[in-house]
């Protein structure tokens, strides 16, 4: 009999440069908004925040952590914070960042981290380097979960371990992340590990398997064991498990006599999660998840149906939706993507996105990807790693709910972005066009420095489009900025607003980077905001 659903590998991603990393303060405070407040949990099929509001998580995956770089991609185009700033503008709430164990080794180094683009991640490792990008992007008011993609930076596999990284050594490193991050609920949880897949053919499967009681190969208990070993660790977080392709961790063999089983995508079949659930130590804590990709990915029986698309809803019910729509848990769909080269492909993400529904009480999702450089899918923003695929976000905008803040966490404690601008007074009586600044030398070194300028709109309306400027000594020249277009005449800089955040909102605050050549003293002063001088710490 032929299979209803193909079993394939969908999503292997390129690999190109790496990076390096900073500390970040592992008490940064809960999103607030578009994100929640606090930790999250589980309700039935809906997720909620530490006060029981419902949250929905509209994200993206931004890779590379799981390759031979050990360190997201792009940081060789542009800086890093840069890729945070457009994301959260585009209405991306939350990111995936997927990782390989080797990541994680002692002594491990990102590489093509530029230095011109990013002088403030030079010699950081990659754990150095993710804890810089959950602080801020804590501060953007993103939620951020942790996908562990591969055992190596080799490759995925079939299983969650191999030779190299046993199952201690996953469940270990789970461990170790959940205490690093322990108490900063930026951090939300972890994606146990990326695609589980069906290896071998029937009846001797060599893969991952659910429910079929082999401890070697049942990836269901497996999550249990890493699940409940995780919460020990940290009895925040969510603990996120994928399906598999094949239920019975063998591939379909057209030419034996065993009825073919329904298969699906590398991580993508939950079939059998209702018969067989997921038992976590905490059951609020649960959430299951599945990828699903388009034609263009590859070809898979169902995109040849005369119905389609109308015939894809069973498809997904039946392999994950049904998990949602019986109130049973939570469904993320971790990843799904296309090139939209196939004029098929559209028609399915349209489809896709309307099925998992609009607004807070729809599917939680987490796109692939933001990087142009994923070889099955593209990415949100095209090759220069800025300009945005229209065709692609115009389909997935109206289902995006936008971060917002910074804010506080149950406990009344100040979020990492107020903290950020807290350091700029306010003026005591703010008018329509008042501002406070301050201004820090980050880094200094032999003829140079490293600098950033923060700047709070306290007005009583948005500046839009906004624009900073602020004079340096004589003998400084600008060598590279972030956040803003920044640009130097003479002896003042101008920072003008990025294209993706051309508004400042009452109250709201964007702090620009900066490296410069020459001396670093006196700092740089008088500045203002849209022509109006700001008042400085």
């Amino acid at each position: 009999m032929r299979k209803l659903w193909a079993a394939i590998a969908a999503t292997s991603m390129a690999v190109v440069g790496a990076v390096t990393v900073i500390g970040l303060n592992s008490q940064a405070v809960a999103a607030v908004g578009g994100t929640g407040t606090g930790y999250l949990s589980a309700s039935g099929a809906q997720l909620v925040d530490a006060t029981g509001a419902k949250v929905r998580l509209t994200g993206i995956n931004w890779f590379g952590m799981e390759t031979d770089n050990k360190t997201f991609h792009g940081l060789w185009a542009r800086p890093w914070r840069d890729h945070i700033d457009q994301m959260a503008s585009l209405g991306y709430n939350t990111l995936r960042v997927p990782y390989s164990d080797d990541a994680l080794k002692a002594g491990a180094q990102a590489n093509s981290v530029d230095g011109y683009t990013n002088p403030d991640l030079q010699g950081l490792s990659p754990l150095q380097i993710l804890d810089k990008v959950i602080e801020y992007a804590g501060t953007k008011g993103m939620r951020i979960l942790l996908d562990r993609h591969r055992p190596t930076a080799a490759g995925q596999s079939a299983l969650w371990y191999v030779s190299a990284t046993p199952e201690s050594t996953w469940i270990s490193n789970w461990q170790m992340l959940a205490r690093r991050y322990a108490g900063n609920p930026t951090v939300i949880g972890a994606d146990l590990h990326n695609e589980p897949h069906a290896d071998g053919t029937d009846p001797n499967g060599t893969g991952s398997c659910w429910g079929c009681g082999d401890t070697t190969r049942d990836w269901r208990l497996a999550a249990e064991r890493a699940g409940n070993a995780i919460l020990e660790a940290n009895p925040n977080w969510l603990i996120v498990v994928e399906g598999v392709s094949c239920p019975s961790g063998g591939n379909a063999n057209a030419w034996d006599n065993i009825p073919d089983e329904p298969c699906g995508w590398w991580g993508g079949n939950l079939s059998k999660a209702g018969q067989y659930p997921v038992r976590l130590s905490k059951p609020n804590k649960l959430v299951y998840s599945a990828h699903e990709y388009a034609n263009s990915v590859y070809h898979q029986p169902w995109f040849d149906d005369a119905n389609f698309p109308n015939n894809l809803p069973a498809i997904w019910d039946s392999m994950w939706g049904y998990l949602e729509k019986q109130n049973i848990a939570p469904v993320l769909l971790g990843e799904f993507g296309s090139t939209l080269q196939d004029p098929k492909d559209a028609v399915w993400l349209r489809k896709l996105m309307e099925y998992m529904g609009s607004g807070v009480t729809g599917m939680d999702f987490t796109y692939w990807s933001w990087n142009p450089n994923s070889g099955d899918t593209g990415g949100i923003v095209l090759d220069d790693w800025k300009t945005v695929n229209q065709a692609k976000q115009s389909i997935l905008q109206p289902y995006l709910i936008p971060p917002v803040g910074g804010g506080t966490g149950p406990t009344g404690s100040a979020s990492a972005s107020a903290t950020a601008s807290s350091s700029a007074s306010s003026s005591p009586n703010p008018g329509t066009g008042s501002c406070t600044a301050t201004v820090k030398i980050d880094n200094a070194w032999q003829g140079g420095y490293q600098a950033s300028v923060t700047v709070k709109n306290t007005g009583t309306s948005a500046r839009n489009p906004w624009s900073a400027t602020w004079t340096v000594p004589s003998g400084v020249t600008l060598q590279s900025g972030w956040n803003a277009t920044v640009t130097q005449s003479g002896s003042t800089f101008t920072a003008a607003a990025p294209s993706w955040a051309t508004s400042l909102a009452p109250n709201a605050s964007v702090t620009i980077g900066y490296t410069a050549n020459g001396p670093s003293s006196p700092a740089p002063s008088g500045v203002k905001l849209n022509g109006v001088t700001c008042t400085t710490a």
